[in-house]
């Protein structure tokens, strides 16, 4: 994209966790982590991405990385009824680890199919050497009956949950149980440039601003783990609302491509740059011919 015009640099210094076209990475996270994700698997990095459907707060993704390393399976017990009080919608179940798009019309074939994915990320983390990780809010849904936060309400009734603001403290709390889960792991986290707007203008700052100081704590004390300013690029250089997506909240996908170049000159080998554009027309012409 070349220079900007009337924006505001942000510096970003050469990584020493590099990744390239022999690296697996695991991807966790915000919807924002979905549409880098799939930057990289067009680019065919070897990646898997949100193994338990999108993730926002810090607490949802360690609890979804516990169940990875554990490789503790989904259980009866661990379904919900979605939608529960639209009578014009299909009667579905899936569980509050998981996003939506889990949702299955019985108990039995959302297990199936949530279990199945737990397996295979099980076995795909156990390999991978990087996992990045987007955090996109510290407002977090507490299920008051279950006593669990959870990933996805499930459009179930505002009365089962109790809605709280972490403290820095607790997301520190998570995201450094998470560098103790995988010590192994080179962990690149970044805070998501999707502004959460249901929590107003100011609940939104507070909380992007707690992520960055917990996140600021735990890199401090962890030589496997770094921070990419992927919200400073957002607001500092692209904070014109032509990178906007319509609703005036998401990135364009011109924003996100050029996060995603800032992002390779900081963490991708030189040897991949020069990889990743023939990887790329490869993508688009099986593309064009499956169309």
């Amino acid at each position: 994209m070349g220079n900007l015009a009337f924006s505001t640099p942000v510096e970003i210094k050469r990584s020493n966790l590099e990744l390239g076209y022999g690296s697996k990475i695991m991807m966790l996270g915000s919807c924002f982590t979905t549409e880098v994700g799939k930057i990289m698997q067009d680019y065919r990095f070897d990646v898997m991405v949100n193994p338990f459907g999108v993730l926002y707060n810090p607490a949802s993704i360690l609890s979804s990385v516990r169940r990875m390393v554990s490789d503790t399976r989904f259980t009866f017990d661990d379904t919900v009824e979605t939608n529960p009080s639209d009578k014009g919608v299909a009667r579905k179940y899936a569980s509050f680890y998981h996003h939506s798009s889990f949702a299955r019309l019985t108990p039995e074939e959302f297990l199936e199919n949530a279990n199945a994915h737990l397996a295979k990320a099980h076995r795909y983390l156990q390999e991978a050497d990087t996992v990045i990780i987007t955090l996109g809010t510290a407002w977090i849904f507490r299920h008051i009956e279950k006593q669990i936060i959870v990933s996805n309400c499930h459009k179930r009734s505002a009365k089962e949950f109790n809605r709280e603001l972490l403290t820095v403290e607790e997301c520190m709390n998570c995201l450094q149980e998470i560098a103790d889960l995988l010590p192994h792991k080179k962990i690149i986290f970044t805070v998501s440039p999707i502004r959460h707007f249901k929590d107003g203008a100011h609940g939104n700052q507070i909380s992007k601003s707690t992520l960055l100081l917990a996140v600021n704590g735990v890199i401090g004390s962890c030589a496997n783990c770094s921070y990419f300013p992927s919200y400073e690029i957002m607001m500092d250089e692209l904070r014109d609302y032509r990178y906007y997506a319509e609703d005036m909240v998401h990135p364009s996908p011109l924003a996100v491509k050029y996060i995603f170049e800032k992002f390779t000159h900081a963490h991708i080998s030189p040897d991949a740059i020069k990889q990743m554009e023939s990887n790329m027309r490869l993508t688009k012409a099986e593309s064009h011919i499956q169309k």
